[in-house]
């Protein structure tokens, strides 16, 4: 069986939002407030609101009724509208997974499989496109700690699996930016014992080779920093009808931000962690050492010269 990958243009929660911005659009542009165009399907303004955000399928019946409403009226026009509205209700290339992937976590896979852009910053963990198997493995066996021995076992590989399957989008031929900022307290963790530690740290010195990954660290010398309330990430992506999303990960959830204002809040934030950071070219000396000096796990911390 061939296993699906994430392609370029994200799945459908990204089509979803496209179609809901132009629907947003021909809306403001017919002067018709949410309430307005509610009437018109017999649905609420909270319902024109999800439908505009991209956080609920399109019935051909609401979509028709809104264009007739936004003055749209050319057959063939509404036609394509209507295929593409259907076409964002399609489960994307996680559907194999959906057993296992909580459905908050589900628009951010279709978010980052779109995105020419992803800027993160980790203060705990490495990246999870940049885990190595085993590392994801430690992971995801101390996060189901409780849980039957049977069952964490088979969801631990599938989830391996769905990271793993994940991480491919790195090496797409158009693929996005990876610029990951790291707080070096996460790379002297030692995540599954120091071997595991060490093949991650050969990892990520590998993933610097890669054109489209730039990887910082956050030196332990650096003591306060803007970041420290958790790790977060920006995504931006190439249609301007889709505004740049800060993802923010809880235990049993997720926050997704997009209101300009919020969004500029975490770009300054990372900005700041950016300059407090090592630059890009010192990543590979400063990993080198760690490996060297044996520091996984060791109070020592290198120094910015």
């Amino acid at each position: 069986m061939t296993e699906a990958q994430p392609g370029a243009g994200g799945g459908p929660t990204v089509r979803r939002m496209l179609v809901g911005a132009q629907l947003r659009r021909l809306r403001s542009e017919a002067g018709l407030s949410r309430e307005q165009a509610g009437e018109a399907i017999r649905a609420s303004e909270w319902k024109i609101h999800r439908l505009e955000n991209g956080q609920v399928g399109f019935k051909e019946r609401d979509v028709v009724d809104l264009l007739g409403l936004y003055g749209v009226t050319d057959q063939e026009e509404v036609a394509a509208f209507v295929t593409i509205a259907l076409e964002a209700n399609t489960p994307g290339w996680w559907f194999q997974y959906s057993d296992i992937l909580p459905q908050w976590f589900r628009a951010y896979v279709d978010l980052e499989s779109a995105a020419t852009l992803i800027r993160s910053y980790e203060g705990q963990l490495v990246p999870g496109l940049l885990q190595t198997e085993d590392y994801m493995r430690a992971v995801i066996r101390g996060a189901h700690v409780g849980q039957a021995p049977d069952e964490t076992e088979r969801e631990v590989e599938r989830r391996v699996r769905l990271r793993l399957t994940r991480q491919t989008l790195l090496t797409r031929p158009d693929a996005p930016m990876l610029w990951a900022v790291v707080d070096e307290a996460a790379l002297r963790r030692p995540v599954g014992g120091t071997e595991v530690m060490r093949a991650q740290l050969e990892r990520l010195i590998d993933a610097t080779k890669l054109p489209n990954v730039v990887l910082q660290i956050l030196p332990l010398t650096v003591a306060v920093h803007s970041a420290m309330t958790g790790a977060f990430s920006i995504l931006r992506f190439p249609d301007e009808e889709l505004p740049d999303a800060v993802y923010l990960e809880h235990l049993t959830s997720a926050l997704y931000l997009n209101k300009r204002e919020e969004v500029d809040q975490y770009l300054h934030v990372m900005e700041n962690v950016c300059v407090r950071s090592a630059p890009p070219d010192n990543t590979v000396e400063i990993l080198t050492k760690i490996l060297d000096t044996a520091g996984v796990g060791s109070e020592r911390s290198w120094k910015l010269r």
